[in-house]
């Protein structure tokens, strides 16, 4: 009989159409559309575990995933059969048989989040699904200063989204910066151990507050100090949000930038 394989895969996805990432019973989602995939391809049931629960909206360029079964595909014939499946909103970028006791969250070391802004009196039709634009324009220096006062390890109470699955607030970012991508492309780039529900979008909505001049850039180190949802800003639309690279100890997946 074939023993057992343990995999990980490196996804991209366009998050727009789904639910997120986690099944669930009656939406589409990221993790249901692999696992009908991947069972098509083996003939035998399959769990998929990610790095991460992505939100609905929410894209990825470098998702990991992880799982196990018994196959004599190589994992090039793996990855080639179910990108000919897959719906072409989720890609497989990479496919590798890997160390049996990997498991693509918890051997997670850090995550990189890119919130995308487009800040320019006209739209974009093209990234409309995939930035938050914003007319008014917008002081990136108070941002860039504000911003700078989350790296480092704190309590992030104050920008948890409500129903967040956690044992405790207090998270690690080992990076938070804001790049000018021109033509009013701004992102904002954040690495980190881990992070809580919604805790990039709502970190983007203070920033977004503090660029429209509606808070002062040392207001951002009160609210993190305070522990206070009710005192951040808007939880940003989940449009703009990618998950961008997964580190691991034995292994740092390189991603292209946007």
């Amino acid at each position: 009989m074939t023993s057992e394989k343990n995999f990980r895969m490196t996804l991209e996805y366009d998050g727009t159409r789904y639910a997120g990432w986690q099944r669930q019973k009656h939406e589409p989602t990221i993790q249901a559309e692999i696992e009908q995939v991947l069972a098509l391809v083996l003939r035998q049931p399959v769990t998929v575990a990610g790095s991460g629960r992505t939100d609905a909206g929410v894209h990825a360029l470098g998702q990991v995933a992880s799982f196990r079964c018994r196959t004599r595909l190589s994992p090039e014939s793996l990855q080639r059969a179910m990108n000919s499946l897959l719906p072409e909103d989720i890609v497989v970028r990479d496919c590798r048989e890997t160390d049996a006791d990997f498991h693509a969250r918890f051997a997670a070391v850090s995550k990189t989040y890119y919130y995308h802004l487009r800040n320019h009196p006209i739209p974009s039709a093209i990234d409309r699904n995939h930035c938050w634009h914003i007319q008014k324009p917008l002081d990136i220096s108070a941002m860039r200063q504000a911003i700078g006062c989350l790296v480092g390890t704190f309590d992030f109470s104050a920008f948890e989204g409500a129903g967040s699955p956690r044992v405790h607030s207090i998270r690690t970012l080992y990076r938070a910066h804001i790049d000018d991508h021109g033509d009013g492309r701004w992102v904002i780039a954040v690495e980190g151990d881990g992070f809580l529900r919604h805790m990039v979008r709502n970190i983007v909505g203070t920033l977004v507050r503090i660029g429209m001049g509606k808070m002062s850039p040392d207001r951002m180190a009160r609210i993190l100090a305070s522990a206070d949802r009710r005192q951040a800003g808007v939880t940003a639309p989940a449009r703009g949000l990618f998950l961008m690279e997964v580190r691991y100890r034995d292994f740092i997946q390189n991603i292209e930038h946007l």
